[in-house]
C-alpha cells in the first residue's frame, strides 16, 4: 500500500543567477566594475610622446645667424670698439659698395669671378661624377681611378700651383683648372662613397628581375648615389669659392680677389670687406640653392633636416 501511494519524485527547478553586465570578473554581483590597472612592475604609458628631433623649420631661419653677426658688428662699430683703420663699420662699407656700384667696378669684377667659378664648378662636377661612376661600377675602374684621386685629396691645391703655372701659365686656364681640381675631388669622394654603399640586395634583386644595364643605372644606381652627389656638390661649391679667392690673387687683372688685393696695398679695409661680403653672399646663396634642389630631388627621404 505504501508503495502504491508513493509517486515519482519531482525535482525543483534550478534558479540561475543573472550577473550584472557591468560586473567585472571576480567582483561581487551588482558591484561596480573597476578598470584594470597596469601590470605589476610596469609604468603607465604616457600618451603624450616627447619630441626628440630638432622640430619644424622656420622660413628664412638660416638668415638669423648672419643677421646676428651683422648686429654685433654694427653695435661694436657704433660703440667705438673697432678701429676704422683696421675694420670699417657697416655704414662705411655700405657707402663704399654704393660707390663701387656707381662706377661699375663691382659689377665687372663680380661677373668675371662668377664666370671663373662657374666654369671650374662645371668641369669639376663632370670629371668627379664620371670618375666616381667608373670606379663605383667597375673593379678595373676602381683600381685605376681611386688611387690618383686619393693622392690628390692628400695634396693641397696650393701645393700644385707652381706646377700648374709651369704647365698652363698664369692665364685663365690655370685659374679654372685649380678650381676644377678642388671640385672634382669633393664630387668623386662623396659620390663614390654613396655608390659603394648601395645595399647588395638591391643589386641581386635587379639581377633576378633581369633588368638591363640602363634600367639598373636608372632604377638602382641613380637613386642610391643622389645623397652622396648632393653632399659632394655642396662641398664642391664651397671649394670653388675658396679656390677662386686664391687664383684671383695670382697675376689677375680683374675679379673680386684682384679688387681686394689692390685695396690691401692702399689699406682700404672697406673695399676688402665689400669683397668678403660678396664672397659670403655668393657662398650662402649657392649653398641655399643646392639645398633647395636636394630637398626637391630627395623628397622621398624623411630625415632630421626635414
Amino acid at each position: 500500500m505504501s508503495g502504491a501511494l508513493t509517486g515519482p519524485r519531482v525535482r525543483a527547478p534550478e534558479i540561475e543567477t543573472v550577473k550584472d553586465p557591468g560586473t567585472a570578473p571576480g567582483a561581487p554581483p551588482g558591484g561596480t566594475a573597476e578598470p584594470p590597472g597596469p601590470p605589476p612592475g610596469r609604468r603607465p604609458v604616457n600618451r603624450r610622446t616627447r619630441r626628440l628631433g630638432p622640430g619644424r623649420g622656420v622660413p628664412f631661419g638660416r638668415l638669423l645667424g648672419p643677421a646676428l653677426l651683422i648686429a654685433v658688428w654694427w653695435a661694436a662699430s657704433a660703440g667705438g670698439f673697432l678701429d676704422p683703420r683696421i675694420l670699417s663699420g657697416p655704414d662705411a662699407v655700405i657707402a663704399t659698395a654704393a660707390e663701387l656700384v656707381e662706377d661699375g667696378r663691382l659689377q665687372g669684377n663680380v661677373l668675371v669671378s662668377l664666370q671663373r667659378a662657374g666654369l671650374g664648378l662645371l668641369f669639376g662636377v663632370l670629371v668627379g661624377v664620371a670618375a666616381a661612376v667608373l670606379a663605383g661600377l667597375s673593379r678595373t675602374g676602381e683600381y685605376l681611378v681611386d688611387g690618383p684621386f686619393q693622392i690628390k685629396r692628400a695634396i693641397p691645391s696650393l701645393a700644385m700651383l707652381p706646377l700648374l703655372i709651369l704647365w698652363l701659365g698664369i692665364g685663365e686656364q690655370m685659374k679654372v683648372t685649380v678650381i676644377a681640381l678642388g671640385v672634382a675631388v669633393n664630387m668623386y669622394i662623396n659620390t663614390y662613397a654613396s655608390l659603394t654603399s648601395i645595399d647588395n640586395r638591391h643589386v641581386e634583386l635587379a639581377e633576378v628581375l633581369g633588368l638591363s644595364r640602363r634600367r639598373f643605372l636608372r632604377k638602382v644606381v641613380l637613386p642610391g648615389s643622389l645623397p652622396g652627389f648632393f653632399v659632394g656638390l655642396r662641398l664642391g661649391v664651397t671649394s670653388a669659392w675658396l679656390g677662386l679667392i686664391v687664383v684671383e690673387q695670382i697675376n689677375a687683372t680683374s675679379g673680386i680677389g684682384y679688387m681686394m688685393f689692390q685695396a690691401q696695398q692702399y689699406a682700404q679695409s672697406d673695399v676688402i670687406i665689400v669683397g668678403l661680403v660678396a664672397y659670403g653672399i655668393f657662398g650662402f646663396s649657392s649653398d641655399a640653392l643646392v639645398r633647395a634642389i636636394e630637398r626637391r630631388a630627395l623628397s622621398w627621404r624623411r630625415t632630421l633636416a626635414g
